[in-house]
């Protein structure tokens, strides 16, 4: 079925032959290179990328020690150790499946792709109302959404890549795998695809400051969370569906989940809607944790202005 494309970046690579580009385009040239090679072996490079990260980045291995602390204090400070070094594994091979989201067929991946709980996804589009697919920043992020493609047509909001090469190559590419692209603040372009009963990708799990949120329990601390979720079924009436993909650790491939809408939602209450925002999200993270982006700054930003932070040093 053919759909309309917005294009919401400048994707004309004319503009990026100055030798100041070249760096980027060797990187762009090696994921390309890189996304070539057998799955397995992905694999393998992606774990030793992120043994290096763990090794070297000391401040992005502080905050994922603080983040796994926080999250998961039932495990022993070994378990604690493990799970941080893994994370960086599972984001290692994150970088290395950017080359298969982005310059890869999908359709190449279906054999070792599983979708479990299509059917609620499903009937909620036959409800008519829209269905806003609320995901996270899963290690499988790019690939998870590339592969959903292949099952359901679907639109997604992204924020942009700080370097602007990247930024259009991403957006090139996911304009092949989705309906329409929409910049991260674009509400009114997503209330109208919402209104028009489409799906929209929608991840709201990062803490970006102290406008527009309340916090609510992540993991048993309180997290800065954006009422933005909350905001956006009110107005449009559409259904808020959690989803997530990981990668197997048994063998080769990837899962896909689709849950139940949350419901009752959104409640009029900003701490209930968040706190049902947040546990969604926490009850995917126990089933694989360690692939999620936990280097970033999840509780950067605390209750009081006057709280000191929680990952030490400046704020």
């Amino acid at each position: 079925m053919s759909r309309t494309r917005r294009r919401i970046r400048d994707t004309d690579y004319s503009h990026y032959r100055s030798p100041r580009w070249w760096p980027t385009w060797l990187l762009i040239g090696l994921i390309w290179l890189f996304s070539r090679l057998p799955l397995a072996l992905q694999w393998r490079i992606g774990r030793g990328l992120g043994e290096l990260a763990y090794r070297t980045l000391s401040s992005r291995r502080h905050i994922t020690s603080v983040n796994i602390g926080l999250c998961f204090p039932e495990l022993s400070e070994e378990a604690q150790k493990e799970l941080v070094r893994k994370s960086f594994h599972s984001n290692g091979i994150g970088i290395m499946e950017l080359g298969l989201a982005w310059f890869r067929n999908p359709a190449d991946f279906l054999d070792v792709t599983r979708v479990h709980g299509l059917e609620h996804l499903e009937a909620a589009k036959v409800r008519g109302r829209g269905v806003l697919l609320l995901g996270g920043h899963y290690s499988t992020l790019d690939l998870g959404g590339s592969l959903v493609t292949q099952y359901i047509e679907a639109d997604v909001m992204q924020r942009d890549h700080n370097n602007a090469l990247m930024n259009a190559v991403m957006t090139r590419a996911r304009e092949r795998r989705y309906g329409t692209v929409l910049g991260s603040k674009d509400l009114r372009g997503l209330l109208k695809l919402l209104k028009r009963n489409h799906t929209v990708w929608y991840a709201a799990d990062q803490d970006y400051g102290r406008k527009d949120i309340v916090f609510a329990p992540f993991f048993g601390t309180p997290a800065g969370t954006i009422t933005a979720t909350a905001r956006i079924a009110e107005r449009s009436g559409c259904e808020v569906i959690p989803f997530s993909h990981f990668r197997r650790e048994d063998e080769i491939g990837y899962d896909i989940f689709f849950h139940p809408p949350l419901a009752p939602f959104p409640t009029g209450d900003d701490v209930a809607d968040a706190t049902l925002v947040n546990a969604s999200l926490e009850r995917e993270l126990r089933r694989v944790p360690d692939q999620y982006l936990w280097m970033h700054r999840r509780f950067k930003t605390r209750p009081s202005p006057e709280d000191p932070s929680l990952y030490g040093g400046r704020r």
